[in-house]
């Protein structure tokens, strides 16, 4: 029997056609509401949807028969990845397919912005000939301070440079080397604020990146300094930039993306020096066109032949190797997250290092998913198949190392990750129960399970540590499931790797860091 597909958000005719000619029967249902989905789901083996769509848990309770959700386009805010996952749903989208279209709206609306051209033409249809009011600027010889210069960012930066701009880049995740290779110039945050004419976000939202342009982070910026945002709602603070540009602290700004949409009404709007415009960065006919017919071939490729490609939920294996390698998948991407929420700096070099039986295993899928857990704490969007080519264009270098020596352990897998501070290991290993375990962190010994949310104290092996420790979490009124503590010599280094109850305040944290024992604090979430 033929799988059916149900196209749930306007896709191109082409993907249909796709769908048609592989073989896979498909309905077009656009505009359902959650009640009218829900009541149809159950008839589908795959769902095509784009951004109106949401993919909830409730639906995914209906979808009985339901095994690929295909997202055309990055993001997969409106897809709920856990309860998919739970449900044994492949979860796919398209990673690229947009990246050109957002990049050049991202500039043209930096052009829009300098030279007034949305108010212009209002006034002049109006009969209005103000010629005197809208005084431009010239981008040629400007600065362009472009936040986050992964695949979307680099094409803005390189496009900018064609006209003639400086660009200045922050991305903990772009390399000297590959920012040579760009013709940027990579600074840190704080210089670009300080530089930059005009600001353009590339980066996904994330606990790092949510509100990165501030009140704070407006004030240290130029006067007159134009900000463009063509990637995520919540990257700016609107109130915030609401009250620069009443000010004329910040010259103007150009909005694709808003943290309420549909934005029916917004801190922004109104303003005379602000443009926007409702998500259009994908809206061309091209980027339409070639993320329809990718998600069309992706689905097709499962549905018919079991062959998994951009899922952000699982890596590219086959069914046969799947049973052995789904705990050690588990494993790596959580050892790759745990370096990754403690790098803090840019990232040169990561080496993954298997030993023992896992050495025999397809490492490239485990490699991935390392990798996707160490960069997934900034860029929300990675995923084990992105993973590689994401760290590529960042200028990362990744090796793998495969011992036959077993040791300790039957499969040990280390990740080392080389940043331009320092090197930081952790290995860890899966015993006969399946679920994954750390063993050793910077050359300590551990042994301690990964929990939802976790505390890693670096800290002097002194005596008193764990008591005051204890304590703060105590009167905080945070409970500890589990403390693992190691040392590598008596009074030397050592580590308390925590397990708690629910989140730990920043308050709570900054008590541990002054704790005359502690040398770093962190929290942690899996």
């Amino acid at each position: 029997m033929a799988p059916r597909v149900l196209i749930a958000d306007k896709l191109s005719p082409a993907a249909v056609a796709i769908f048609k000619e592989r073989g896979v029967e498909t309905d077009v249902n656009t505009g359902l509401d959650k009640d009218q989905l829900a009541e149809i789901i159950g008839n589908y083996d795959g769902i095509a949807i784009r951004s109106a769509t949401k993919i909830t848990p409730k639906i995914l309770e209906k979808a009985k028969n339901l095994k690929v959700v295909g997202r055309a386009g990055i993001g997969v805010d409106n897809v709920d990845v856990p309860a998919a996952t739970q449900k044994g749903v492949i979860v796919m989208n398209t990673p690229f397919g947009n990246s050109i279209t957002t990049a050049e709206h991202a500039i043209s609306l930096m052009l829009a912005l300098a030279r007034q051209i949305p108010a212009a033409d209002t006034s002049t249809q109006a009969g209005k000939w103000e010629k005197n009011r809208f005084m431009g600027v010239e981008i040629t010889g400007k600065t362009l301070g472009v936040i986050g210069c992964g695949n979307i960012g680099s094409i803005a930066a390189d496009r900018a440079l064609g006209l003639r701009m400086k660009v200045i880049a922050f991305d903990p995740f772009l390399s000297e080397e590959r920012a040579v290779d760009l013709g940027v110039e990579k600074v840190e945050l704080e210089d670009l604020f300080r530089r930059a004419d005009f600001i353009t976000l590339h980066t996904p939202l994330t606990d790092r990146t949510r509100n990165i342009i501030d009140a704070k982070a407006i004030e240290t910026m130029k006067d007159g300094v134009r900000i463009i945002n063509c990637a995520r709602g919540g990257l700016v603070d609107e109130v915030a930039l609401r009250a620069a540009l009443d000010s004329g602290k910040v010259a103007g700004a150009a909005f694709d993306v808003f943290v309420t949409e549909p934005a029916k009404e917004n801190p922004l709007f109104g303003h005379p020096n602000v443009v926007c415009t409702p998500h259009l960065g994908a809206a061309t006919s091209e980027a339409q066109e070639n993320v329809a017919l990718q998600v069309a071939e992706q689905m097709s490729d499962y549905l018919l032949r079991g062959a998994i490609s951009n899922a952000v939920n699982f890596p590219s294996i086959t069914a046969e190797q799947a049973p052995k390698l789904r705990p050690l998948i588990d494993l790596a991407d959580k050892l790759g997250s745990f370096a990754g929420q403690l790098t803090e700096s840019g990232i040169k070099q990561v080496r993954i290092t298997y030993a023992g039986a896992v050495a025999q295993l397809n490492t490239r899928a485990l490699t991935s998913s390392a990798v996707a857990g160490l960069l997934r704490p900034m860029l929300a969007d990675v995923n084990v198949v992105s993973a590689p080519s994401v760290a590529k264009e960042r200028g990362i270098i990744v090796e793998e190392t495969t011992r036959e020596a077993q040791g300790d352990y039957e499969s040990l897998i280390t990740v080392e990750v080389t940043t331009e501070r320092q090197t930081r290991g952790v290995s860890g290993t899966v015993y006969a129960d399946g679920r994954p375990r750390i063993v050793n962190i910077k050359g300590i010994r551990v042994d301690a399970e990964f929990g939802p949310s976790m505390l890693y104290v670096a800290n002097e092996d002194k005596p008193g540590f764990v008591g005051k420790f204890a304590g703060i979490l105590g009167d905080a009124g945070v409970n500890i499931a589990t403390f693992h503590l190691g040392r590598d010599a008596q009074g030397g280094a050592a580590i308390a790797l925590v397990e708690i109850d629910g989140a730990v305040s920043d308050k709570v944290i900054e008590e541990v860091k002054k704790l005359p024992q502690v040398t770093h604090a962190k929290p942690l979430h899996f």
